[in-house]
C-alpha cells in the first residue's frame, strides 16, 4: 500500500494541507494518496498497520526553544526561527526588543522555566497556558480548571491528579516536533518529542502530542463498514475523473487556489458542500463577480483589460470535460471528508482532556482541533481536521476566543 508522502516541516518550508485538498493540488498522485492515507489509518485504528497519531493542540503561541547550535547557548523563539537571519531569545532583554504585552510576558517565562528540562536539541511546542490564565470553572455543573490559548477552552476536573498538576505548574505547554540539523536554516524536522527523555520540572506541565491508550480507538465492525463504504465510493469516482483534469490543477497553483478559497467560503460557515454541479456553477459565478469587483475599481483601459486577460485565464479551465470531471471531484472529495470525520469521531475517544467553546450563552461541547496521521514505515504523515467545527468556531464571531477580552480571560 502507498504510504503517507507527505512529511512534515511544520511552519519550516511546506504548509500542510487538508486532507481532502491534496486532491486539488497534488493531480492524480496526490489524491491517491489521500484515499489510501484514510485507508491507512482505518488500518493503523484496526491494528494492522504500523503508524501513530497525534493530537493538534490550539495552543498560542507557537513555541521553539532548546540548544543554539552555533553557539550552545539556550533559546527560546516563535516561527522566524527559520527567517535567513534567525530571530531568537536568550536573554529578558532579547524578548523586550522584539516583543512586548502578554505574549513578551509568555516568552520570558518560557525562558525563565524551560531550561530545568534538560533539552539537548530543538524541539517546538504550542504554549497552553501561563499561571494567570488559569481558571476554576463550573460546566454544566463540573468543576473544571480551564485554560483557553486560543478558540478551544481545556477544561481538566477539579480535584484530580492531573488539576493539581496544572494548578502547580507556571507554565503549561504541548511538545510536537523535534528539529535537527546544525543551523536553524538546515534542520529537518520530524514528528514526536521524546518527552520521557526531558527532565521534569513542577513548574512545567508538559504533554506528548502523541495519542496514547490507542485501544480505546479500536473500530468496530459496523464503523469499519461505513468507512469502507465511503472510501470504496471514494475509489469509483476516481476513476470517473478526467487525469488530464487532474494535472491540470496540479500545474496551476492559481487555480486550484481559487478553487479551495471558494470551497472555505462554505466552510466558515460550517456548511456541508451541496450539489456538486451547483457548486461548480457558483464557483465560475464567484469568480465572474470577484473580477467584476477588481475590474469596477480599476481607472485606466489598460487595467481594466489586466483584470479581463486575469478573468479570461481562469475561465479557460471550465471546458464541458473538466467541468464533468469537476463535479466528479467534488463528490470524491465530499466522500473524503465523510470517511475523515468518521474516523475523527473515532479518535475522539482516546483523548485525556475535555474541551469545549465558549459562546455568549455559555459552553458548548466540541472536539479536539484535529490529528496527524503519522506511517512509522514511510515517514511521512496526513493532517485530519474536522473542519466544519473547528473552522466555523476559528471564524465565527458568536464563539469567544481565549485572547478576546469578551471572553472573560
Amino acid at each position: 500500500m502507498l504510504q503517507f508522502k507527505q512529511h512534515i516541516t511544520e511552519e519550516k518550508n511546506t504548509h500542510m494541507t487538508h486532507i481532502e485538498d491534496k486532491v486539488l493540488y497534488g493531480g492524480v498522485n496526490g489524491t491517491r494518496e489521500a484515499i489510501n492515507a484514510l485507508r491507512s489509518l482505518r488500518d493503523m485504528l484496526a491494528g494492522s498497520h504500523d503508524g501513530k497519531v497525534s493530537e493538534k493542540w490550539d495552543g498560542a503561541p507557537a513555541v521553539f526553544c532548546g540548544i543554539d547550535p552555533t553557539d550552545g547557548k539556550f533559546f527560546v523563539a516563535k516561527k522566524g526561527i527559520f527567517n535567513k537571519n534567525p530571530k531568537v531569545y536568550k536573554t529578558e532583554a532579547d524578548v523586550d526588543e522584539d516583543t512586548k504585552g502578554d505574549l513578551a510576558t509568555k516568552l520570558k517565562m518560557c525562558l525563565k522555566y524551560f531550561p530545568a528540562l534538560g533539552i539537548k536539541g530543538v524541539i517546538q511546542g504550542d504554549l497552553l497556558y501561563t499561571k494567570s490564565d488559569l481558571k476554576k470553572q463550573k460546566i454544566k455543573g463540573q468543576s473544571y480548571i480551564t485554560f483557553h490559548p486560543n478558540t478551544i477552552v481545556y477544561a481538566v476536573p477539579a480535584g484530580t491528579p492531573m488539576a493539581k498538576e496544572v494548578i502547580n505548574a507556571k507554565v503549561g505547554v504541548v511538545w510536537h516536533t523535534t528539529y535537527k540539523g546544525k543551523t536553524f536554516e538546515t534542520m529537518k524536522a520530524s514528528y514526536g518529542v521524546n518527552v520521557k527523555a526531558l527532565k521534569k520540572s513542577k513548574n512545567v506541565w508538559m504533554q506528548d502530542a502523541m495519542l496514547k491508550d490507542m485501544q480505546k480507538a479500536t473500530m468496530s465492525k459496523k464503523e469499519t463498514e461505513a468507512v469502507n463504504a465511503h472510501l470504496s465510493q471514494a475509489g469509483k469516482l476516481f476513476n470517473q475523473i478526467a487525469g488530464s483534469t487532474l494535472r491540470e490543477l496540479e500545474k496551476d497553483d492559481k487555480l486550484s487556489q481559487t478553487i479551495e478559497t471558494y470551497g472555505n467560503t462554505f466552510v466558515r460557515k460550517g456548511q456541508v458542500m451541496g450539489d456538486t454541479t451547483k457548486h461548480v456553477v457558483g464557483l465560475i459565478a464567484n469568480i465572474n463577480a470577484k473580477m467584476d469587483k477588481e475590474k469596477d475599481k480599476r481607472k485606466s483601459v489598460k487595467g481594466k483589460e489586466s483584470v479581463d486577460s486575469r478573468r479570461q485565464a481562469l475561465l479557460d479551465f471550465f471546458s464541458t470535460k473538466n467541468k464533468k470531471s469537476l463535479v466528479k471531484m467534488f463528490d470524491l472529495q465530499k466522500e473524503i471528508v465523510l470517511a475523515k470525520l468518521k474516523l475523527i469521531n473515532i479518535l475522539q475517544r482516546v483523548s485525556n482532556i475535555e474541551t469545549f467553546v465558549k459562546t455568549k450563552n455559555g459552553f458548548k461541547v466540541t472536539g479536539s482541533e484535529g490529528y496527524v496521521a503519522i506511517d512509522t514505515l514511510g515517514g511521512g504523515a496526513v493532517k485530519i481536521v474536522d473542519r466544519m467545527e473547528f473552522s466555523y468556531n476559528n471564524f465565527s464571531p458568536n464563539i469567544l476566543k481565549g485572547w478576546d477580552k469578551s471572553g472573560g480571560k
